[in-house]
């Protein structure tokens, strides 16, 4: 079915590349070869896709659905930059003027303000664009649409016949949005690959605006920090203008590419991920990078460097491996040092470091880095720990460990792991057990574990009505879905918070059980009244009182769903303990080994829809594994807590730290595999 449907798409694209429109002009060419690299990882992607690509010197193309309404996210800040410069343009927005930041303004998420400024600030218009842009600034961003008016980003892209390209409320605050059903279907916005195309290809052609006004928009979107995604697979130096945006289930990201060749326009949208995780290693992270990357390299690959043309010179505005190798070797060269920050990102500060080492070199002070500077400062320091001299490597002499012994625990990618008895929690074998980790979403066994607690006390619990508030909905990282004012039960929630991860569904289980415990300083007593005021802050001081009961020594929790923070940490050790405990409860083992589930949640009108959680734990599609919790963060490497049986034993294992999702599930069946193999030397099988 598949090649049936690429021979249609390239019989289809060849046609169209033969059309010619009305005036005689030869319609833009689509790239039959590019499609044929492109296809193939697109349609094998777990999730929906589209792209848009064109090469604006030659006018090539490749779509795959480009007509396809999508999600934005963070992206639908590109068009909000587009209408705050019409607007400046025409006359009915000062960019200078100042704004002040109200403490009610913050919102969470992407950017600076929110965490790193004083309510009271002031900065101006055209500030907080560029910390939309840059950062990804939420607060600013909501910032700008205040001063635009909500409904003028939709309504300008419309008169552009950008139809599909709409924003439909503040970030984070969806009870501004100004077209509800859009919101529930897309978030923040939506659009389309090939608008978001076309509206870059209108930017750089000087279309929207005037030529201040692009080329101030253009050094906003170069700007854009985030280097992975569109930038991943590409020259480090590689200049890119570009917006991208990110929530759980879509990823997305667009821009101009500065290329030898020609500047180059790539948009990929994604949703209904199946990965929804928020490592670098993100599948859609890397689809996005290998499309950048493959269109790069189909019209570059080509291209014959000048052998006269002398290097381009480094300076203000320039990026990459490079430049922190150049900042390195400045902080060595000159004394006293400049103490740079080894970022990569050539600005004011590294400008005048060049100019004091020009000076002391008797050097033009250009405050750029051209070849008569490299040679001054060579060889180069690239890494933190200089390197030595060819001669001196080259002579030393390497000795090498013994062996690897047939003997003697597994080699895992981990950087702490236990192995236990289930029915007992006896710890028997482990390494860096009781090292302190990030935990990620292996949090939510706790947050289960004390709802399933207060149950056994109450069993009506279980039964009772939550309703998810907007602290829950706005919720960042892996999601049950749920919304703001929807309703489900308890009982059904668990399978929310346990399957997909629901970082949301944590929020709504802490607040709606944490009532009970306001006043009671984490459950402990009812007559103290020196408890947390916040239901959810309530809610994690029972955690902690649970985890001390169970003798988790060395483990803290500051949250319900395990999103990083400095005082947020289980070890391995404690982790098994507390799953040994857990498992105890029939109705955790059955949730935590349920692969799939359905539920019905009820809207705040009283409408209906269904909701489909999957498990992320694969060990569960393999027979003699019984759950229990995965979790990623950047933080906390790759997590998963597992039981596993044979022969009627039933051990748990906890991996903390994996190097990435596969390696959690090859160190947890390898741990097990020798763990059998111990118990059957020993007769305990």
């Amino acid at each position: 079915m598949k090649r049936i449907l690429w021979l249609a798409i390239a019989l289809a694209s060849i046609i169209a590349a033969a059309v010619t429109d009305v005036t005689g002009t030869a319609a833009a060419a689509v790239d039959i070869e590019l499609q044929q690299a492109l296809l193939p990882i697109v349609d094998a992607h777990p999730g929906k896709v589209a792209v848009a690509v064109k090469n604006l010197k030659s006018g090539d193309t490749w779509q795959y659905n480009g007509d396809q309404p999508m999600p934005t996210a963070s992206m639908i800040k590109f068009p909000i930059m587009v209408e705050a410069y019409r607007q400046a343009g025409a006359g009915q927005l000062d960019l200078q003027k100042m704004l002040t930041l109200n403490e009610e303004d913050k919102v969470p998420g992407s950017g600076i303000l929110t965490t790193h400024f004083s309510a009271g600030t002031q900065l101006s218009l055209r500030d907080a664009i560029q910390l939309m842009i840059v950062y990804s600034d939420n607060t600013a961003t909501n910032l700008v649409i205040d001063q635009l008016g909500l409904p003028a980003t939709t309504k300008q892209m419309e008169q552009l016949g950008l139809v599909h390209t709409k924003l439909h409320s503040k970030v984070f605050r969806r009870d501004t949005s100004i077209d509800m059903e859009r919101s529930k279907t897309f978030g923040l916005g939506s659009t389309t690959a090939n608008e978001t195309l076309d509206l870059y290809e209108w930017l750089i052609g000087g279309k929207l605006a005037n030529e201040s006004s692009t080329a101030a928009m253009l050094e906003h979107l170069y700007g854009c920090s985030d280097r992975g995604m569109l930038c991943r697979e590409l020259p480090a130096t590689t200049k890119v203008a570009h917006k991208s945006g990110s929530v759980s289930a879509s990823r997305g990201d667009g821009g101009i590419i500065a290329t030898p060749a020609g500047e180059l326009i790539v948009v990929v949208l994604t949703t209904d991920n199946e990965d929804q995780s928020w490592a670098t290693e993100n599948a859609a992270e890397r689809l996005i990078g290998q499309i950048a990357g493959i269109v790069y390299r189909r019209y570059n690959d080509d291209v014959a460097a000048d052998p006269d043309a002398p290097p381009a010179p480094l300076g203000v505005g320039s990026g990459g491996y490079l430049v922190e190798a150049l900042q390195r070797t400045l902080n060595a060269r000159l004394q006293p040092s400049p103490d740079l920050g080894v970022d990569g990102d050539f600005g004011p500060a590294t400008e005048r470091a060049v100019k004091q080492f020009q000076r002391q070199q008797k050097l033009p002070e250009t405050g750029r880095v051209d070849e008569a500077l490299w040679q001054a400062l060579s060889p180069l320091i690239t890494e933190d720990a200089p390197v030595p001299a060819p001669s001196v490597v080259n002579a030393e002499a390497l000795t090498k460990q013994p062996a690897d012994s047939l003997d003697g625990m597994p080699f895992v990618t981990c950087k702490a792991w236990a192995i236990g008895d289930r029915e007992t929690g006896e710890l028997l074998w482990s390494d860096h057990g009781d090292l302190p980790r990030d935990p990620a979403s292996v949090t939510k066994i706790m947050t289960a574990y004390v709802v399933l607690q207060m149950a056994a006390e109450d069993a009506t619990i279980l039964d009772e009505t939550v309703t998810f508030s907007a602290r829950a909905d706005a919720t960042e990282g892996s999601t049950s879905g749920l919304r703001t004012g929807e309703k489900v039960s308890m009982r059904e929630l668990l399978y929310g918070l346990l399957l997909p991860s629901g970082n949301d569904a944590s929020v709504a289980l802490g607040e709606h059980l944490g009532v009970r415990l306001v006043h009671v300083g984490g459950g402990s007593s009812p007559q103290d009244a020196g408890g947390p005021a916040d239901p959810l802050d309530a809610f994690i001081a029972r955690m902690n009182a649970v985890a001390k009961e169970l003798g988790m020594r060395n483990t803290r929790y500051r949250n319900t769903h395990g999103l990083t923070d400095e005082d947020h940490q289980t070890t391995a050790a404690d982790m098994l303990k507390l799953t040994a405990a857990a498992m105890k409860d029939p109705l955790f083992a059955e949730v935590v080994q349920t692969r799939q589930r359905g539920a019905t949640v009820t809207g705040e009108s009283g409408y209906q829809r269904n909701v489909l959680w999957k498990n992320t734990n694969r060990l569960l599609g393999t027979e003699g594994y019984q759950g229990v919790k995965t979790g990623t963060t950047n933080a906390a490497g790759a997590c998963l807590v597992s039981c596993g049986q044979k022969d009627g034993r039933h051990l748990i294992v906890v991996v903390l730290g994996a190097a990435n999702s596969d390696a959690r599930y090859a160190d947890s069946r390898n741990l097990y595999r020798w763990a059998w193999q111990q118990l059957a030397k020993e007769g305990n099988h």
